[in-house]
């Protein structure tokens, strides 16, 4: 995590941030921290020396809360032997878990002095305040509009020590109930931001130094946002609106939903050169009878021919997927079904779990689960298939041509670390270039989970 420096003099205190789960949090814990810096608080590598603990909690796997009181436990002890020593600790536990069991929380680990939600992160300098005077504060009421009442804008010093990417949340929430997840319950319903918000927020990391932008959501491609000339955008707009600022040269955006895969969309990865040929498009079963008990609303051949469409737009467009193996009452025929999507469609990268039933969840109260046995032995099949594609697609670049953002630098003397248009790690020389550049490489092997390139 960067440095931040406090914007006014006096005293200086030490918050350690720990982030679970998805880019989503990646991106609320970035900018908590900002929020904190306005009252003096810098980041600090470990919790042994903070005088302010968040954890930024995910609760999508199966025991993400055991997991959170375990580290509960830990910081607990530190913060018992700082009170020894006279110095204070506050404790605050944010994010999804926060959201889901934030009661449950404050009764369980009194250690805890802070429960706050996703969508309330803008009270949190209060929270801690009020924390620190003595009170425990759980901050996870929130109505609609709060879900984008934004924190105070990242100041350009801590933008530029995130590096040349950056992500920007454009779209909260979901309204599709999967029977699985619970991302419905902990998030909320699908709410956009602004159009003007997220173009002030890019022009911000553009100015920082910020090359590549993935734009974030739940659903981010259910996105809608009233455009400057008073009509309803699309997320296909909004990019290329967003391709105009300049010095951003690529631009992603994760996860989507099929079914809010609309034409516009398919069109801006036609046109948009500066919209990278990579996209994330869960479809989570390859059985039409799971994925209607999934409640995913479409089938496997609506899948098959959105895909068909967004390749004769994009040719050279590579794949990313989620697959839940065991799903109650999956069959064996079910899981071939998955196994024959997956050869069908062929992925560069996807990301393969075990069904864990979620509190509060349809998918929770359902018959039929499969045994544990059975789980694992689908899933070592599944997994081993899509490494093999894997390999396949990265072997298949060796010898060609593309272009590389430089992005750190190497655990070796002398290497850069740069992103390829299709998310995967590319090693090369120095030589090549500044970080922040693109330039031009040939890919010459293939690592265990990285390319090796020479610039041109």
């Amino acid at each position: 995590m960067e440095t931040l420096a406090s914007e006014r003099p006096g005293e200086v205190k030490k918050v350690f941030v720990k982030t679970y789960g998805c880019q989503m949090n990646v991106y609320d814990s970035q900018r908590m921290s900002d929020a904190l810096a306005a009252d003096g608080y810098v980041a600090t590598d470990t919790p042994d020396d903070a005088d302010l603990v968040l954890l930024n909690t995910c609760h999508i796997r199966e025991k993400a809360a055991e997991k959170v009181y375990s580290e509960l436990g830990r910081i607990r002890r530190i913060k018992a032997d700082r009170a020894k020593a006279g110095q204070e600790m506050v404790i605050g536990v944010a994010g999804c878990v926060a959201q889901a069991e934030g009661e449950e929380i404050m009764r369980r680990a009194p250690a805890v002095d802070i429960v706050i939600g996703p969508q309330t992160y803008h009270r949190l300098p209060e929270a801690v305040r009020r924390a620190r005077a003595g009170d425990r504060v759980l901050e996870t009421d929130y109505a609609l509009e709060d879900k984008f009442e934004h924190l105070p804008h990242p100041r350009e010093v801590s933008v530029r020590g995130r590096g040349v990417t950056a992500f920007l949340t454009v779209q909260e929430g979901c309204d599709k109930f999967c029977t699985f997840c619970v991302v419905p319950y902990t998030r909320g319903s699908e709410v956009s931001r602004p159009v003007a918000q997220i173009v002030a927020e890019a022009e911000r990391l553009a100015h920082a130094g910020v090359r590549e932008i993935t734009l974030l959501g739940q659903n981010v491609n259910a996105w809608h946002g009233e455009g400057p000339d008073g009509r309803q955008w699309g997320l296909g707009e909004l990019l290329f609106r967003l391709a105009e600022i300049p010095g951003i040269a690529r631009l992603r955006y994760t996860t989507s939903h099929p079914r809010d895969m609309d034409d516009g969309l398919i069109a801006a990865h036609r046109d948009l050169d500066i919209l990278m040929p990579y996209l994330h498009l869960p479809i989570q079963a390859g059985s039409d009878r799971i994925l209607k008990a999934m409640n995913r609303r479409h089938t496997a051949d609506d899948y098959m021919r959105l895909v068909d469409r967004i390749r004769a737009a994009r040719p050279d467009i590579a794949l990313s997927g989620d697959f839940i193996v065991g799903f109650p009452g999956e069959t064996d025929e079910d899981f071939e079904d998955t196994l024959r999507i997956v050869r069908a469609v062929t992925f560069v990268q996807a990301f393969s779990f075990k069904y864990s039933p979620r509190p509060g969840t349809p998918g929770a109260g359902m018959e039929f689960h499969v045994d544990e046995d059975v789980k694992n032995e689908r899933l070592q099949r599944l997994q081993a298939l899509l490494t093999t594609q894997q390999r396949e697609f990265a072997a298949e670049l060796v010898g060609k041509h593309t272009n590389v953002l430089l992005e750190k630098a190497g655990r070796a003397e002398g290497q850069w670390v740069g992103r390829s248009p299709w998310l995967m790690p590319v090693i090369l020389d120095e030589k090549a270039g500044e970080i922040g550049d693109i330039v031009d490489v040939r890919i010459m092997r293939t690592g265990a989970n990285s390319l090796f390139a020479q610039a041109i």
